[in-house]
């Protein structure tokens, strides 16, 4: 089977580098056509850095694709170099896609923007890819014959990384309306995974069938991340910059927005009765024209000012319904909020765009100020 084993390696390798070189050229365009929108705003940066990293996590596979090719060459695919080496691009994969998965919008809260469960989550990662070596080392002699325990450790980290896809490239393509991609990237990694088992348990081991698995959930993988790409490209194209929007308070209850790229000119909302929304959209703009560079945010969650992340969306959904935009036209939460890690979220709008009136500042900035004084008495 020495052929069907060359076979893939070689279609695995040209596949992979042609993927990784599209992803990059990709990451390219990005950012040469949309550098202004970057350099505004730090939290545009993720989708051009997320996007590196799955090109980098695609380029590992070619690598270790070539290392095989010449470990089975040199008849050394067996042996501890060559699981040390198998070992390191399985960790640098998954590291890279734990960086990229930490970009993305929709990833799981644990791991996007939150620097710290990354560093844990990457010492976990290290910690498996030396146990893999351990186990090679303890069990190549004394294993099972039904189970190679020296493959358990990168089962681990693949299945555990495999999972944490599915939960991302679901939610993304769901929330953006890719109903049938969404379905195909959770079949497609599941594949993935399950390909790895014979690794593991020898019985299932059926080196044409594994392969053959292997090919088409790489090679589908990758065109979902090439779909994932064209869809941030999109995105940046339609997301507003933050120097063309405007935000006046004018009174309690109404706002004028402007955002161009959205055909929002001068529009008037009148929040009328739903006075949640309209407090906190307040709070954000107060934070945003008056705080430091450092305290522009508001905490949402975690026992935070603002409770949960719903109330912003909910004072989007209520400002296209109110203004009753078109489907095409409707803002999304990112048009005005930026997320900047751990729960923290500010307005897009730039302070000197912003505009409050003072009477309404002075009445509101009491009131919070009786309530705090309220509270710390009772």
């Amino acid at each position: 089977m020495a052929r069907v084993e060359q076979f893939y390696l070689l279609s695995h390798i040209f596949i992979s580098l042609i993927g990784a070189i599209l992803l990059l050229a990709t990451w390219y365009n990005i950012r040469v056509r949309f550098n202004k929108i970057l350099k505004e705003d730090e939290l545009q940066q993720r989708v051009d850095k997320g996007l590196a990293y799955l090109s980098a996590a695609v380029f590992i596979w070619v690598f270790s694709g070539t290392w095989g090719l010449l470990a089975i060459d040199g008849r050394m695919e067996n042996s501890m170099l060559s699981h040390a080496v198998n070992s390191f691009f399985s960790t640098l994969n998954s590291f890279f896609l734990l960086l990229s998965l930490f970009f993305l919008d929709d990833s799981p809260g644990f791991i996007h923007k939150n620097t710290k469960n990354i560093k844990l989550l990457s010492i976990g990662i290290l910690i498996l890819s030396a146990m893999s070596i351990l186990f090679f080392k303890w069990f190549e002699t004394s294993g099972s014959v039904s189970i190679q325990y020296q493959f358990i450790p990168d089962l681990v980290l693949s299945v555990f990384t495999s999972l944490l896809l599915i939960v991302s490239l679901y939610r993304v393509f769901i929330r953006r309306g890719f109903r049938l991609i969404a379905y195909i990237s959770v079949v497609t990694v599941l594949v993935m995974m399950y390909s790895q088992l014979p690794e593991v348990f020898t019985v299932m081991h059926d080196i044409f069938a594994s392969s053959l698995m292997k090919i088409i959930a790489k090679t589908s993988l990758i065109s979902i991340f090439l779909v994932l790409a064209t869809n941030w490209v999109i995105q940046l194209a339609s997301t507003p910059k933050s120097s063309e929007m405007t935000l006046k308070v004018s009174d309690w209850s109404l706002i004028v927005l402007s955002v161009p790229s959205k055909g929002i000119y001068d529009e008037q909302i009148d929040f009328e009765s739903k006075t949640t929304q309209f407090k906190n959209l307040l709070k954000f703009a107060i934070r945003r024209k008056f705080g430091d560079t450092n305290d522009q945010y508001i905490e949402v969650g975690n026992q935070g000012e603002i409770a949960s992340q719903t109330y912003l969306t909910r004072i989007i959904e209520n400002i296209n319904a109110i203004a009753n935009r078109d489907q095409e036209d409707q803002l999304e939460r990112k048009d005005l909020f930026t997320f900047v890690g751990q729960g923290k979220y500010r307005l897009r709008v730039l302070p000197e765009n912003i505009t409050i009136d003072k009477a309404l500042l002075n009445e509101f900035t009491n009131d919070i100020e009786q309530l705090s004084y309220k509270s710390v008495v009772g």
